[in-house]
């Protein structure tokens, strides 16, 4: 099932039109994949901005089942991929947070208006080899009041 089609109040075109999927949400947890087909670069292995965006985009997706999403809304502060070795299947990424990093960012938040956390993930092939690593400073943030 495609992104739009799982989760169509959270749609960005670019992540749509690239294929990626959400294989699995819930409280603290979300698992992602970017698929080969589509996303291939010019000496066909997938594209760099492909396998950033699977680094990145899951977030989202653990936000919105992590949150509550009436009172806040994540921002991006800064994100670093490490390329390991050549992507040349489907990708696939997990992220997690425990219920306790889950009430501490919400605690920060409430607190002082936002939050910062960190998430480290691994771009895993079909046969689970590592061809990335993400370090991503992700911020929760107070929606403004209306």
């Amino acid at each position: 099932m495609n992104i739009t089609q799982r989760h169509p109040e959270f749609s960005i075109p670019f992540v749509t039109n690239s294929g990626l999927q959400v294989l699995e949400a819930r409280r603290g947890y979300a698992r992602c994949l970017m698929p080969i087909a589509g996303n291939e670069n010019h000496v066909n292995i997938m594209y760099a901005g492909a396998l950033c965006t699977l680094a990145e985009f899951p977030v989202g997706i653990l936000y919105m089942h992590s949150f509550d999403v009436k009172r806040y809304f994540p921002i991006v502060k800064s994100i670093e991929v490490k390329f390991v070795r050549p992507a040349s299947t489907d990708i696939v990424v997990e992220v997690y947070l425990t219920d306790e990093q889950i009430e501490a960012i919400s605690q920060r938040a409430a607190q002082h208006g936002k939050a910062d956390f960190e998430l480290d993930t691994e771009l895993k092939a079909a046969d689970g080899t590592v061809v990335a690593v993400g370090h991503a400073v992700y911020q929760l943030r107070l929606l403004p009041t209306q």
